[in-house]
């Protein structure tokens, strides 16, 4: 009996201790990931008072680059289950020429995603459908942010190795640096305060570059001081481990991009005030996107981690407290979506048509909440165990045989509402949401390997 209950005993101390771990990683990720989409959202503000129009072509600009950056994305995924593995089974040595092999190999992909963006960027936002006065703010946007797009790219490399080694402390740091540094640039830049010249657009290009050519010097010097980075030759085995897990991720993210340029493309076909009010809505959802996507970088990295020194039933235990803690707090966001929607708009924009429809579109927001956190912390524990290519196949049969599909016979065929095509992408989510809890649930974790 006081064996049971000493048993007992400990297990709720673990679970407690593991509860803490959760907290003390996803929360510098989450505060990492609130900042780095803050960014992108403080550009969609400040261009507020452009016009629609500006507002658009921020928000194709930003597009293109999400879609450029699915590479990187999964690279990074890769590179921070990898060395989660090493970090946690005491290879340090190892873990510490994966993360160099990476940073390399992030550098030579991004010159080829900056003379890709350079050349075709502007081609691709047509295609979507952009008009001549969103092509007139579009085109010298988007050139400029890919023209420094390596520091971006680094950015978030840097940002991964360290979440594998489990500090998530220093990408926090950094992007605090980079949103202290957009604010001050972008505002005098785009009206032209305090004797800068007025830009537009261009000056919210400028700030963005800046500021990330910063967080990546900081982080690099921080990587170099830690010890995180072995310089030298580059270790092609180890890069190959790392590739062989991040490249679903980045076929994932291309399905998700991809598939979400052409979603853009039906928003667009509504109207500027439907693709602005729609911008609008996505930057506000963002933030509540940064909870789940906390808790599933910190569910990948304990679970490599745990994986890495074969303690199961912490993998197990660490799933479960970064899915009770994602469920919660993106539950408290879609109260505030459902409840506020109109008031949160008119924070953007005083256009009455744009926060008409991007009220609406915050509501049905609101219910697709608790699915995401699902969502985001099964595919992050599958991440863990170097399931990336289940998480793809998902992604790419919701988004393009749900998503795309069915916003494309609503919106061409059936010519029904925006608020139809809005609505596809509940179907999309809760889908997905079964599909991973399905597959983690039949997951052997005593057979995982890396």
């Amino acid at each position: 009996m006081n064996q049971r209950i000493l048993s007992r005993g400990s297990g709720v101390r673990k679970r407690v201790s593991i509860r803490r771990n959760v907290a003390a990683l996803s929360m510098p990720v989450l505060l990492s990931s609130l900042f780095q989409r803050l960014v992108s959202i403080v550009d969609i503000f400040m261009v507020g008072g452009l016009g629609a129009a500006a507002i658009a072509a921020t928000g194709l600009g930003q597009l293109l680059i999400f879609v450029v950056m699915t590479v990187f994305w999964g690279l990074a995924t890769g590179a921070t289950v990898v060395i989660a593995h090493l970090w946690g089974a005491g290879r340090r040595l190892e873990a510490r020429r994966a993360a160099f092999a990476s940073l390399l190999f992030s550098a030579l992909l991004a010159v080829a995603a900056t003379l890709l963006g350079l050349f075709f960027g502007e081609d691709v936002a047509r295609f979507m459908g952009a008009s001549s006065d969103v092509m007139a703010f579009a085109s010298d946007y988007i050139r400029l942010v890919f023209l420094y797009f390596a520091f971006t790219a680094g950015l978030n490399t840097l940002s991964a190795i360290m979440q594998g080694t489990g500090n998530t402390k220093t990408p926090m740091q950094a992007v605090i640096l980079v949103n202290i540094l957009h604010i001050v640039i972008a505002y005098p830049l785009i009206y032209g305060h305090y004797g800068f010249p007025r830009m537009g657009v261009v000056g919210a290009a400028y700030a963005i570059n800046l500021s990330e050519m910063c967080g990546f010097i900081y982080l690099l010097v921080q990587a170099l001081r830690k010890g995180y980075l072995k310089v030298g030759r580059p270790d092609l085995v180890l890069l190959r481990k790392v590739w062989n897990i991040g490249y679903p991720v980045a076929l994932e993210r291309i399905a998700q991009q991809s598939g979400q340029l052409f979603y853009s493309k039906f928003i667009i076909g509504y109207g500027t005030a439907a693709y602005a009010a729609h911008q609008i809505g996505l930057s506000i959802e963002s933030l509540s996107f940064m909870p789940g996507a906390g808790m599933g970088i910190a569910a990948s990295t304990l679970m490599g981690q745990a994986l890495g020194a074969r303690k199961i039933r912490r993998a197990h235990l660490s799933h479960t407290e970064a899915l009770r803690l994602a469920i919660l707090v993106m539950a408290a966001m879609a109260l505030l979506f459902f409840c506020l929607p109109h008031q949160l708009i008119a924070l953007f924009t005083s256009d009455a048509e744009v926060i008409e429809k991007g009220s609406v579109f915050l509501r049905l927001v609101a219910f697709a909440q608790v699915p995401l956190a699902i969502s985001f912390v099964y595919a992050g524990s599958l991440r863990g165990t170097g399931d990336t290519h289940y998480v793809f196949l998902v992604t790419l049969i919701a988004m393009w045989g749900i998503r795309v599909l069915f916003s494309y016979i609503a919106a061409v065929p059936l010519h029904l509402s925006l608020y139809a095509v809005w609505g596809v992408f509940l179907i999309d989510w809760f889908f997905r949401a079964a599909a991973f809890a399905w597959r983690y649930q039949r997951r052997d974790l005593h057979s995982v390997t890396i």
